[in-house]
């Protein structure tokens, strides 16, 4: 029963539905038509300023302009093509590059995978899918799994958040930011007779994995583009791995339950003339998976299962009035069903579970700016309405209704760029029962400065200060013999300093960056969940104070020996994430769970002719899995060496990769191994 009550709270939650009334039927269509209405309805062309982050498609051609993402938060990057050479899974294998960064797999392809930036916790990560923030109103953990890497064009993670004075205030409510920008049509301006474009590509390998994706471009007018793709993805999930117990057996056993099928539908409309950008995005994922559970004392089996549906339409407005005021509008809404099941007959540990969850939301954001000379103003304001509904025994069905307004400010003085924001947030919930928490509303402030010689400078210095709030999520608060509608929110200061040193080409050398930045936070009542007097019991409490001191460090370069060229990059960190809860605990000090003190990674990358090879590395330094840093709770550090070989001819691409070389045994989290060595081929043709 535990198992099942954790994993609907956390980890292996479970989203599903109950019939919607039809009150909310009548609401949900209203929503509907005015968002239809509002974004369908002709309007002028949105203008874009240079100095801008932006996406640009003028007469179907993207233009990147990312202008010093670097200048005022440290900033990781990798770009479309990157992406596609590093061959990773999905968004969080490519982010297990980034500096910063702990990935959680819970192990098999279809396993929950989150990220965990500079030891703030998966919660304090604000996702942004094509400008427009990503939601889990049930435990505040996107799955990063779901995302393929084929229909991407940059992702980027913020420390802080991105620095674009324009854009919605809830992007500005979260320790860290992970920008997912999906690829835009591009169509040549020179070929006015090509109107389309096809890619199509398939992966299969170990596990009995088989990976294929479709896209389509239709350039429907000079300056308007459509594109509809998916993606389906099975495996079994079936790999060997070692279990040892110091002392007792050591012996390999095979990984059961980790199969995963699912399939993904996109289809995006989008244009772009001299005065404005938009999109519009519709969405839909629907898997089915195994959960493969921990192995711990000899147990290998696990009865879960996961059904997922997930929907949503998302629209995407930018508008420039005259040359000094732009605005910004966005609006989305989504629909979440998890199915969880876990069978006592597979599971003879484990009752008979079968939650089932629905989670709809609406979100709309209006923002604006206005730029004087070297002074910048915005303002934005945000309305999210989010409701759960559940299958649970006396679940109280929570409303939860969360207001944003920002204002934020910013002077270029020379090299000088000062900027500073403070974001109000209202949080209101309601529910169907007298367990609701009070009305709750928080003041975040922000500001960062940076100072480069001139415009041209390769050196940039940046610092930045924040404090940010993570409120307690429905589950934290209301679930069923866990929630604690008491509980106070997480409290973060983060201090950040830092510089980007950029090296100008010469002789063989083409292109080169290096970046180091030392930061400090502290985040003030954790929540944690504590067992109760009974095992069927838990209880959600504000414990924890963490501190976290650390290094980052990132160094990338481009070489040219005749046609050879040759791509370096390398991350480093050093952490020091402690438990400052109580100095009378035996473990105060220590170091918190699974933030190793070292980590790093490199990649190295070879064109030749129509042939590329890359490398890839990475490590993770020792760590502990509890609290308390005994012998007992030890985790040993890992590391593991990929490698791919791709052949180019004419518009077909073959790659060959091997993961895990050296055959590693290693785990990101205690109890639950990940493969071995594998091995996958893959085969892709565009037109």
């Amino acid at each position: 029963m535990i198992a099942s009550v954790r994993s609907a709270c956390g980890s292996f939650s479970s989203l599903g539905i109950q019939a919607s009334s039809r009150k909310a039927s009548v609401a949900a269509r209203i929503i509907f038509r005015f968002i239809a209405l509002f974004f369908v309805t002709p309007s002028s062309s949105l203008c874009l300023q240079a100095q801008t982050d932006t996406l640009r498609l003028s007469a179907a051609e993207v233009r990147h302009t990312p202008a010093h993402n670097g200048d005022m938060v440290s900033a990781n990057s990798l770009s479309g093509e990157q992406l596609q050479e590093l061959r990773a899974h999905s968004v969080a294998d490519a982010l297990r590059y980034f500096s910063g960064v702990q990935i959680k797999d819970y192990g098999g392809v279809g396993g929950l995978k989150t990220i965990n930036v500079r030891a703030m916790g998966s919660q304090h990560v604000g996702v942004v899918l094509d400008g427009v923030a990503l939601s889990q109103a049930q435990n505040g953990t996107i799955d990063l799994g779901r995302f393929s890497l084929e229909e991407l064009e940059r992702l980027t993670l913020y420390n802080g958040h991105h620095t674009s004075l324009l854009q919605p205030a809830a992007n500005f409510a979260a320790a860290s930011a992970l920008f997912i920008e999906s690829r835009r049509p591009t169509f040549p301006l020179s070929d006015t007779r090509r109107f389309y474009h096809t890619r199509v590509a398939v992966r299969t390998g170990s596990f009995g994995a088989l990976q294929t994706t479709l896209r389509t471009d239709v350039r429907l007018a000079e300056n308007i583009a459509a594109s509809v793709g998916g993606g389906y993805v099975h495996s079994d999930g079936n790999y060997a791995f070692r279990y040892r117990v110091v002392g007792a057996y050591d012996t390999t056993g095979v990984r059961r339950n980790s199969d995963i099928d699912a399939l993904r539908l996109e289809a995006a409309l989008c244009g772009s003339s001299l005065c404005d950008d938009w999109r519009v995005k519709a969405y839909l994922y629907a898997s089915e998976r195994g959960l493969p559970g921990a192995v711990v004392r000899g147990r290998t089996t696990s009865g879960d299962r996961q059904w997922d549906a997930n929907l949503f339409l998302q629209a995407y407005w930018r508008h420039q009035i005259f040359d000094n005021y732009q605005t910004l509008t966005t609006a989305k809404m989504a629909y979440d069903r998890l199915r969880f099941t876990n069978d006592p007959i597979a599971d003879p540990a484990t009752i008979y579970v079968d939650n089932i969850y629905r989670t709809a939301s609406f979100y709309l954001s209006s923002a604006h700016r206005l730029t004087l000379h070297h002074f910048s103003l915005a303002v934005a304001g945000d309305y999210r309405a989010e409701r759960m509904l559940a299958n649970l025994y006396d679940f109280p069905n929570p409303t939860r209704h969360t207001a944003y307004l920002s204002v934020a400010a910013e002077t270029r003085l020379s090299g000088l760029r000062l900027q500073g924001n403070l974001l109000s947030t209202l949080v209101y919930d309601h529910t169907s029962q007298a367990s609701s928490v009070p009305r709750r509303t928080e003041l975040s402030p922000f500001l960062s400065i940076s100072y480069r010689c001139t415009e041209h400078s390769p050196l940039v210095v940046r610092a930045f200060a924040k404090r940010i709030f993570r409120m307690p999520t429905l589950c934290d608060l209301y679930y069923t013999l866990v929630g604690n509608s008491a509980l106070r929110p997480e409290r973060t200061a983060q201090l950040d300093i830092g510089s980007t040193w950029e090296l100008f080409p010469t002789g063989l050398f083409r292109r080169g960056e290096i970046s180091v930045d030392a930061y400090y936070n502290k985040v003030h009542d954790k929540i944690v969940a504590i067992p109760g007097a009974s095992m069927f019991r838990w209880t959600m409490l504000n414990l924890g104070s963490v501190s976290v001191q650390g290094v980052e460090m990132c160094a990338q370069s481009d070489w040219q020996f005749g046609n050879v060229c040759l791509a370096l990059r390398a991350t480093y960190t050093y952490e020091r994430a402690r438990d400052v809860t109580d100095r009378a605990d035996a473990f105060y000090g220590h170091q918190i769970p699974y933030i190793p003190r070292h980590s790093g990674s490199f990649i190295a990358h070879i064109d030749w002719r129509d042939f590329s090879v890359r490398y890839s590395f990475l490590y993770t330094g020792k760590r502990y899995d509890q609290r308390a840093n005994t012998p007992e709770n030890f985790c040993p550090a890992w590391y593991t060496s990929d490698i791919a070989i791709s052949y180019n001819y004419r518009a077909f691409r073959l790659t060959a990769e091997v993961n895990n070389i050296f055959q590693q045994r290693y785990e990101l989290v205690k109890g639950y191994p990940l493969p071995g060595r594998n091995f996958f081929l893959s085969l892709s043709w565009g037109y």
